[in-house]
């Protein structure tokens, strides 16, 4: 991997600004807003060199800053981004904290009935899945899915990802009819947007993984291998943008690949992935 350069941010190495040095006493402070945009940036930037210690630097770092700025929509981002750091790194307790933490600023910031709610639920849904906790999940993916289906604002991004993840947990509890129904509903979103293809891709991966635990693998085997081949022609498109997180998706989708006996194009999706960090 290349040497980093330029990388080096106050947040690496200053501690947070002093909650008292800026407002006489019995004053009320203005609200000191984080730089939202460029703290997401960056922790692509960090997730995409897979340098999860510096994702975990980064984001306390401004936790702590939106906290002395009393800037809660920006303590909501950050409790949020390290819900999605914490799962990602096994860090069950990290992600719990951070969950209760980001559903006690949903209700503080009276955000329940918008967009931002239904990310926060989908979030923490997912988390609470990872860590099999998935009767609290699939509670929370349905308090998601009625916020973003009632609301205009709702991206088909977030549609695509929450229809996919819930299908997850569906597929967890053996309710395979609603999780068939939720992927097919993320297939049909995810092809309206730009780059949809990788998420289309792992939508396909799943539903392989559903019909084997719903029909065992010999009864699910073409079905399954349909599904893969269409997951592989969506991940070869020549279009598609191979950045950060086309790579992050190569190294989620070979080891199902490998699964199922796709193990030369599994290797050349680890591969892939390798030449991108390599080249970032």
């Amino acid at each position: 991997m290349k040497e980093d350069k330029g990388y080096l941010t106050p947040e690496d190495y200053a501690e947070p600004r002093c909650l008292l040095c800026d407002e006489p006493y019995g004053v009320t402070p203005q609200v000191k807003s984080v730089p939202q945009q460029r703290i997401i940036q960056k922790m692509n930037e960090y997730m995409s060199r897979r340098d999860y210690a510096g994702a975990e630097r980064h984001l306390k770092y401004w936790l702590e800053e939106a906290k002395l700025g009393f800037d809660k929509r920006g303590e909501l981002l950050i409790y949020n981004e390290l819900v999605g750091h914490f799962r990602k790194t096994a860090n069950k307790e990290g992600a719990f904290e951070s969950a209760k933490e980001a559903l006690r600023l949903l209700k503080e910031l009276d955000f329940e009935e918008n967009v931002s709610a239904g990310t926060t639920y989908t979030n923490i849904a997912t988390a609470f899945n990872a860590f099999g906790e998935n009767e609290k999940s699939i509670e929370l993916f349905e308090k998601a899915r009625k916020v973003y289906e009632n609301n205009q604002r709702t991206s088909p991004e977030l549609l695509g990802g929450l229809y996919n993840n819930m299908a997850l947990t569906f597929t967890a509890l053996g309710k395979y009819e609603e999780a068939l129904a939720l992927y097919e509903k993320a297939l049909g979103v995810m092809a309206k947007v730009e780059n949809g293809e990788i998420e289309q891709a792992i939508t396909y991966l799943n539903m392989a993984d559903l019909k084997e635990a719903e029909l065992g693998y010999e009864k699910a085997e073409n079905i399954v291998f349909e599904y893969l081949d269409k997951a592989q022609e969506l991940l070869d498109k020549e279009d598609l943008r191979r950045d950060g997180y086309y790579a992050f998706v190569c190294e989620k989708c070979a080891p199902s690949f490998e699964y199922y006996g796709y193990f030369l194009y599994a290797k050349e999706l680890k591969n892939r992935a390798e030449s991108i960090y390599e080249r970032d």
